[in-house]
């Protein structure tokens, strides 16, 4: 399992706009994808306009090749790009340790 991390900075005061337009393009687009397993998303306490966008997939594959070089990626990008102050700052995990 892959957990993709995205730190996503929106413009002010956007924020419920922003997490309709998340929810609609995770749970309408991203979960189309292959190998895509769920998601969450949480808003910064200190910094209401920053996002951590987790999305759990089989693969690395799943999402750099048949996510991001397909057809879905373009359909997700035009739900929550519009609200991007600046790129989303994207990396992956593998899990290691977790508690019972």
């Amino acid at each position: 399992m892959i957990l993709e991390i995205a730190d996503i900075r929106i413009a002010p005061g956007q924020q419920a706009a922003f997490e309709a337009a998340v929810q609609h393009g995770a749970t309408t687009v991203a979960s189309r994808a292959k190998g895509f397993k769920g998601y969450k998303v949480n808003r910064g306490v200190e910094s209401p306009e920053r996002y951590v966008l987790m999305i759990f997939w089989d693969t690395l594959e799943d999402h750099t090749v048949g996510f991001r070089q397909g057809p879905l990626f373009t359909e997700w990008r035009a739900i929550v790009g519009p609200f991007f102050a600046a790129p989303p700052v994207v990396e992956h995990f593998t899990l290691v340790a977790k508690s019972s």
